[in-house]
């Protein structure tokens, strides 16, 4: 049999790659300029002033970041958006934070952690664009994010998620991108049926790539050093002079944006980190199963690339509560209820910021104030990942199945799902409940995907392997900045 040498292989891939990019003008930024736009060169960001935030255009790659500014057309950068919630609102002390991923191309901070996973293969000669597809299996907003990445990164995409996903979602992708779309069974909680299909894509089409988040470590390592470091600045921004960064909150999804809480206990060593998922399918919590409406969390199995060491607590949230919220919080009578408990005009016109997954990580961010008794001083960091604008057609759905929303079901939503939430449900993690949650991941990695009890253990047991992980970005950045000199757009710009 020949030996494929395959050294000139990646070399001819990359060639190709860098061909393609001069020829459609595309430059890709560093992680270190998605962390800080400060680093973004002038002339990109002169020319960013006329691009629509969700434009098909390859500049929008730099705005993969937490700070853009928060317009549609022609922004540029500031600091990183977020909201403060009230205890006017949450009915506890602590203060509650959220990132706002709105302002992301696409309007979801998944953009992001496609990026961490494309742009490296790319780089590295391993993804060729005038070749290969681009698979991007997801529960929702990574799928999106990967497409549009995709696009304007100079290659195509396939889209993969379950078809119970919000219709916003399968219109977006095939219209707006002109995706080739594939629904699986089930809803949010069916990961495995979307596992069979990329398999079945791999066996049959040797021109596609699959991109799985759910064990691809660009997607945390994005989320470390562009993620981490923006919710260290969030915290410095509300902290009071007895501060105390009590937690970080985060949905496990693909185990990405958890990620965020293995920078943030690089600098604050005492900080919670608190899983959330959805009761109806408690897998970290009670290995259990099941279906549920949060959507974009992904469940029923534990990611490869989450770090179960650096979780703390696990907590789960009714998705009843989640929808009631989301439906509190976008009606006009549940505007007008919280207008009369004294939430701020300005708080009430940023909960449409807010979508479903974020809404229950609120929820679980005041079940872990109530469990540890935190008080004004601490600060409890967390992730509005989406929009309400991703979810209309829920709204409409849940009128139809419950009625014209009230100002009494408002009051009752308030009273049950906001001041009700107590701390059943959430457990705090030590050593061993932590090792059997990481063991979890044998029957899907091992039994189902192909990965070795060898690679298992490497994961708990070598202490250098997540920083490793983590910190492969630098070399990444340098490897970026050396295709950009080769392609040649940046100093033709």
């Amino acid at each position: 049999m020949q030996k494929i040498n395959t050294k000139n292989s990646s070399m001819q891939i990359l060639e190709k790659a860098i061909n393609r990019y001069r020829e459609k003008g595309i430059v890709l930024p560093t992680f270190k300029q998605q962390h800080d736009p400060s680093l973004i060169p002038d002339k990109i960001k002169s020319k960013l002033k006329t691009v629509g935030l969700w434009d098909l255009n390859p500049l929008n790659l730099f705005r993969i970041t937490w700070k853009n500014e928060p317009i549609a057309m022609g922004g540029l950068f500031g600091k990183v958006n977020y909201v403060e919630l009230p205890k006017t609102l949450t009915g506890i002390d602590a203060k509650i934070v959220l990132m706002i991923g709105k302002y992301f191309p696409t309007g979801a901070h998944k953009v992001g952690a496609a990026y961490g996973c494309l742009a490296p293969r790319i780089i590295k000669g391993e993804f060729d664009p005038t070749y290969h597809k681009a698979v991007w299996p997801s529960t929702g907003n990574y799928c999106r994010g990967g497409a549009f990445d995709s696009k304007i990164m100079g290659t195509e995409s396939v889209a993969i998620l379950p078809e119970e996903m919000s219709r916003e979602r399968f219109d977006w992708l095939r219209n707006t991108i002109g995706s080739e779309v594939i629904a699986t069974h089930g809803c949010e909680s069916n990961v495995k049926e979307i596992y069979d299909k990329c398999w079945e894509i791999k066996r049959t089409r040797k021109d596609c790539m699959v991109f799985n988040q759910f064990e691809e470590f660009g997607n945390a390592a994005w989320h470390f050093n562009v993620t981490g470091p923006a919710l260290e600045e969030v915290y410095q921004s509300v902290k009071t002079v007895n501060g105390n960064p009590a937690a970080y909150v985060s949905a496990t999804g693909s185990a990405g944006t958890i990620a965020g809480g293995d920078y943030l206990r690089t600098k604050f060593p005492f900080i919670k980190v608190v899983a959330s998922e959805a009761l109806q399918c408690p897998t970290l919590l009670r290995n259990g199963f099941g279906g549920h409406r949060i959507e974009g969390i992904g469940d029923k199995h534990v990611p490869w690339i989450h770090n179960v060491k650096n979780t703390n607590v696990v907590a789960a949230i009714d998705d009843e509560d989640c929808m009631r919220i989301f439906r509190l919080f976008n009606e006009p009578e549940g505007h007008k209820r919280l207008k009369e408990l004294g939430v701020s005009k300005e708080v009430i016109e940023h909960l449409h910021l807010i979508g479903i997954s974020g809404i229950s990580n609120i929820l679980s961010a005041i079940k872990t104030a109530k469990h540890f008794e935190l008080n004004a001083n601490d600060v409890i960091l967390t992730i509005a990942t989406d929009a309400a604008d991703m979810y209309q057609s829920r709204l409409e759905e849940l009128t139809i199945e419950k009625g014209t929303y009230t100002a009494l079901q408002a009051a009752l939503d308030f009273e049950k799902c906001v001041l009700g939430q107590e701390t059943q449900n959430l457990k705090e993690l030590g050593y061993q409940d932590q090792k059997a949650i990481h063991n979890l991941k044998y029957f899907t990695w091992v039994e189902q995907q192909g990965r070795t009890v060898e690679e298992l253990n490497e994961l708990w047991y070598n202490p250098n392997f997540w920083p490793t992980m983590f910190n492969q970005v630098h070399e990444w950045d340098e490897l970026i900045e050396e295709f950009n000199e080769k392609t040649g757009v940046l100093k033709n710009l």
